[in-house]
């Protein structure tokens, strides 16, 4: 299944405008592994003095980072962090370039849509559109998978060597040469049973590789169909990509 992107605790370090960066993160990180928790719980998880804590949450609290929860002497994330996400982009212009043929692919198959980039050797994914796969895979923004999703191995497959992967499958170079000549990959149920993925490459101007477009669905048979309509829309998502901001395209016959 898909997680949201985190980075350990953090431990501060007293006595520097660093250290209380690094102890407000912790508090953020602890409040999105726990949801909602107390002071007690948070201090614990975050590895900070109770008093620190608390001083770090109301601080929080007033910027619009944290809130107070329902339950009363409780926290949960707050409002601002949502804004502020959905500032951040992978690639400048993406999810503008991406949002209109990626909603028109999804209305004109019933597949489920998503953009993705790799990021700390996993899937991320920037965009999503819903559709017939969503109960089993569902493409949320910023939730990630492993880089052996077929949009993961596609960016894989077209990335310089030396990314933190660990041990390759066997075979590898093999499948990583077919992808690039076919400009498609596949899975087969290979992360999720009964979703079939198949994904296409998203190109800067100049042509490097940097997101890929998939296309789920819960039938094999259909992964051959929704080929060419996963290349059709990736590379208007391109050519978006290349137009001054404002200017995308959301379709295109015979492209």
């Amino acid at each position: 299944m898909g997680r949201r992107p985190g980075h350990g605790t953090l431990a501060p370090r007293p006595g520097s405008g660093r250290g209380v960066l690094e102890g407000a993160f912790a508090v953020l990180e602890a409040l999105e592994n726990l949801e909602v928790a107390g002071l007690s719980r948070l201090a614990a998880v975050s590895g900070l003095p109770k008093t620190t804590a608390h001083r770090l949450l109301e601080q929080l609290i007033d910027l619009g980072a944290a809130e107070r929860a329902n339950v009363r002497g409780h926290y949960r994330l707050g409002p601002r962090l949502l804004q502020l996400g959905r500032a951040w982009q992978p690639v400048p212009g993406l999810a503008a370039a991406a949002d209109g043929p990626m909603r028109a692919l999804a209305a004109a198959t019933g597949a489920t849509v998503g953009v993705c980039v790799l990021r700390t050797g996993r899937t991320l994914v920037v965009a999503g559109a819903v559709g017939e796969v969503d109960s089993l895979a569902p493409l949320l923004p910023g939730a990630t998978w492993p880089w052996s999703t077929a949009a993961g191995k596609l960016l894989v497959a077209a990335a310089r060597p030396g990314l933190p992967l660990g041990p390759m499958p066997g075979g590898w170079k093999q499948t990583a040469a077919s992808i690039r000549s076919d400009g498609l990959a596949v899975d087969r149920e290979e992360l999720v049973a009964g979703v079939f993925c198949v994904a296409a490459p998203v190109r800067a101007r100049g042509g490097a590789v940097v997101a890929a477009l998939c296309v789920l669905t819960g039938t094999a048979d259909r992964l051959h169909r929704l080929a060419q309509p996963a290349v059709r829309a990736s590379r208007i998502i391109s050519g978006n990509l290349g137009k001054p901001h404002g200017g995308s395209v959301t379709s295109r016959r015979g492209s």
